[in-house]
């Protein structure tokens, strides 16, 4: 019997395989769902504003819609988390760049000849986004896409229940008192849908890399 590693493999090669066809608008919406929280969670850490990061998330899909057709999967040719990134750290350099743009004729007026332009200090992108950065936001996105997805496959009542007593950290006896179930229910509802969270983002971490 195959490991859940092997299943994984066929999974996520068959999305990357049908992102290489830009008609498949399905496709391309799973792409978006899945990874736009990620790039524009880095966008902002990096130091860029909202607008600033919605940018670089419509830029940086548009480049791997661009260059999905060159993509080759396989190990021999590095990871698919890896080519994103490093898309990622260059739209959010084209961004800082263009922000330098407006604020260098102040700059010169100013006639500081003593201080280092912005972008001269944003030569290497990845300087911008850091490992660690991109690894706390990687884990952060895929837990955000798993709930998300999980609360679309559960009852309405039941995500209540587990959001009042997980997510909002409420005791569990005033979410059946305040919903009018027993303390069992509660529990139930804790432990499967969080049971599924975690599947899924399991799951999720195997398909995106």
């Amino acid at each position: 019997m195959a490991n859940d590693a092997d299943d994984s493999i066929p999974t996520r090669q068959t999305l990357l395989a049908r992102l290489k066809n830009w008609e498949d608008q399905r496709s391309w919406q799973e792409f978006f769902d899945t990874y736009w929280r990620l790039i524009y969670g880095v966008a902002v850490r990096a130091g860029l504003s909202d607008a600033e990061a919605q940018e670089v998330v419509q830029e940086t899909v548009l480049c791997v819609a661009r260059g999905m057709g060159e993509f080759r999967i396989g190990a021999a040719y590095g990871s698919f988390k890896g080519w994103l990134l490093m898309i990622t750290r260059r739209r959010i350099a084209d961004q800082f760049r263009k922000r330098d743009r407006h604020i260098q004729p102040l700059a010169a007026r100013a006639d500081d000849s003593t201080s280092t332009a912005p972008i001269e200090r944003i030569a290497d992108p990845a300087s911008l986004v850091g490992d660690a950065i991109w690894e706390e936001q990687w884990r952060r996105n895929v837990a955000d896409v798993a709930t998300a997805r999980v609360k679309q496959r559960v009852s309405p009542h039941q995500w209540l229940l587990f959001q009042l007593s997980v997510l909002k950290e409420l005791p569990v006896r005033e979410v059946a008192s305040r919903c009018g179930v027993s303390l069992a229910q509660v529990y139930m509802a804790k432990y499967r849908i969080g049971a599924r969270i975690k599947q899924e983002a399991r799951r999720l971490e195997r398909k995106m890399r």
